[in-house]
């Protein structure tokens, strides 16, 4: 059997109440389509039962493949071993907890066979809590703003991307939500469109202050990296600049009156504030470049892992190919 039209991947962490009718809700959904397809389940260190409901579906056969993570990594590290993992000429990705809605993948993969090469879901009428929602209009409006990706939902996991464009992302820290802006930053064609969403019915969501804070950092790096990648010295070497000429001022200055025997300088706070500037102008301009690219080496250059696989389960159907094959293109509709 080749390689599926649309591989589903589905990130899940303490989610065994959901497993089995999301899974039935994504086949029934996708028999309705002329498309082949698999779901890839990650199972990000689950201690609630999870992975022993993957084992039971993967046991009733299907084109089910399961990557069981050694622990909780994070959705970020799952939602990259899934499109490490995952073999279709377009990937889905679908929340673990039944609030997306699989009758709308068709929707997203039509919109990739028109030629775009990332769609977006956008839960145009959300069904969480008020303080959620007006939460995330914010961040969404503030990580457009920074980012000059226009969307209305950066949360939305439902998204539907083409896979060489997948092979391509590189994903860590809390990076799954700027997925949009980091397709923008490699040429991507991005579209958003309307898609339905679910109050949670199972469980308990895994949405919390810590991880608003890990956003906000990782919000920062996108930035950078999408800006100043290849210019890190215009943010850096700007605020180092600014500090460096204000601290040769003052102690320019200071020099030349102290030179003209107008006045001692031991007693000069505004001299100690002079050297300050100076070094920590320096500073902005060594240091601080150097870390940042140093960061973007490790992370992306050297292949640092994300993730540590304990177990995978696939599909005896199912064709072995490398990780990283590209598409074949897709121009017409699948199947």
């Amino acid at each position: 059997m080749k390689n599926p039209d649309i591989s589903i991947v589905v990130p899940v962490f303490n989610e065994a109440e959901n497993i089995r009718p999301l899974y039935e809700a994504v086949s029934a959904a996708m028999a309705e389509t002329s498309y082949s397809w698999e779901t890839v389940f990650i199972d990000d260190g689950s201690t609630d039962g999870t992975y022993k409901v993957l084992e039971d579906l993967h046991s009733e056969g299907g084109c089910l493949h399961i990557v069981r993570l050694r622990r909780n990594f994070g959705q970020t590290a799952a939602m990259a071993a899934g499109l490490d993992h995952a073999s279709g000429e377009v990937i889905v990705m679908l929340d673990g907890d039944l609030q997306n809605d699989p009758r709308d993948i068709p929707l997203l993969v039509g919109r990739i066979i028109e030629g775009y090469d990332l769609v977006s879901g956008w839960r145009i009428n959300r069904q969480d809590g008020f303080g959620r929602c007006l939460f995330s209009k914010v961040a969404n409006s503030l990580i457009s703003l920074i980012t000059g990706v226009y969307l209305h939902d950066y949360g939305c996991t439902l998204k539907a991307l083409r896979r060489d464009l997948a092979k391509q992302l590189k994903l860590y820290g809390e990076m799954h939500r700027f997925i949009p802006a980091l397709a923008a930053n490699i040429g991507a064609r991005i579209l958003e469109v309307p898609v339905r969403h679910h109050p949670r019915k199972f469980g308990k969501s895994k949405y919390g202050f810590s991880r608003t804070i890990r956003v906000i950092l990782d919000l920062m790096t996108v930035k950078f990296l999408s800006g100043y990648l290849t210019r890190p010295g215009h943010v850096f070497g700007s605020l180092g600049i600014v500090a460096l000429s204000v601290g040769t001022l003052i102690t320019a200055g200071l020099g030349v009156e102290r030179l003209l025997g107008r006045t001692g300088l031991s007693d000069r706070p505004l001299l100690f504030l002079g050297i300050l500037l100076v070094i920590v102008g320096t500073q902005f301009i060594t240091m601080g470049l150097l870390g940042e690219m140093l960061s973007r080496v490790y992370h992306e250059g050297q292949d640092k892992p994300v993730y540590v696989i304990r177990d995978v389960l696939t599909s005896a159907e199912r064709e072995t190919t490398p990780i990283r094959s590209g598409m074949r293109g897709l121009s017409a509709p699948l199947g």
